[in-house]
């Protein structure tokens, strides 16, 4: 297991559509890759991490939502679709590629995904809030959208300043060599 390099907005891999997962091609790297991106998320403290975020250009991502009094829910997508959405909220959002930005996004209150899981069987995940939020999320990666593209105009145009001060300065951060104090 190893923390990879998240890359960072303006990197263009984070503006590609990933291509689709052929499973039986990755299984046997897929073990240590979903360790690291796991590994990687949790050392930043993400709730899901997709692999166009580590340099990957696959249609992959890794969740993971804590939850009070119970195991954290950890979930692999591959080659996800939202097949169904309901409801809405707004709320704010963040993402590993744009540390320390915020901004309200509004987003599905309830989504039915269908991907392959970590063994390449086929699932169905009908979710809500939280979960939801980063199941459109982390989709929204994989299809080449960040989520200040969700964002209204007006609101992007006022991040714009921060976006260009942080973004010279998210160039310098590696977390492959941030002590684990930093992270």
């Amino acid at each position: 297991m190893a923390i990879r390099r998240i890359c960072k907005y303006g990197e263009k891999i984070l503006e590609k559509k990933t291509r689709k997962v052929n499973f039986d091609e990755l299984k046997k790297e897929l073990p240590a890759l979903l360790a690291d991106m796991f590994e990687t998320m949790d050392a930043v403290g993400g709730a899901g991490l997709a692999a166009n975020q580590v340099g990957l250009d696959l249609n992959l991502a890794v969740i993971k939502i804590l939850r009070e009094d119970e195991p954290a829910l950890s979930i692999v997508i591959m080659n996800p679709e939202i097949v169904e959405r309901s409801g809405s909220m707004y709320e704010e959002e963040g993402c590993l590629s744009f540390p320390g930005l915020f901004a309200k996004v509004r987003r599905s209150a309830k989504v039915k995904v269908r991907a392959l899981n970590e063994k390449g069987m086929p699932i169905e995940i009908n979710a809500e809030g939280l979960f939801a939020k980063a199941l459109q999320h982390e989709i929204d990666h994989l299809d080449g959208i960040v989520f200040i593209d969700r964002l209204p105009l007006m609101s992007r145009l006022k991040i714009k300043p921060a976006l260009m001060k942080f973004k010279a300065q998210w160039k310098k951060i590696d977390e492959r060599k941030m002590k684990p104090d930093k992270l």
